[in-house]
């Protein structure tokens, strides 16, 4: 199961100062989202447009490391 990790909003360019504030609004823990990363569905089931870019990054970001690990 992919996880959105803190590098995933700074790739999707998402500003810090904005995402905290939408993190409480939505009753998640930003401490453990910095520690653990946050699944992908969890963040689908906000109904939010706004998570679909972040999805996409730690997609990619989850196929590139696994290629690497594949050897290609």
């Amino acid at each position: 199961m992919t996880r959105v990790t803190i590098q995933d909003l700074r790739s999707a360019r998402y500003c810090l100062a904005g995402v905290r504030p939408w993190f409480r609004r939505h009753g998640f823990d930003w401490q453990d989202f910095l520690d653990n990363g946050i699944d992908v569905e969890t963040l689908r089931a906000t109904g939010d447009a706004l998570v679909e870019p972040v999805i996409l990054q730690a997609e990619g970001r989850e196929a590139a490391a696994k290629e690497v690990g594949d050897g290609r």
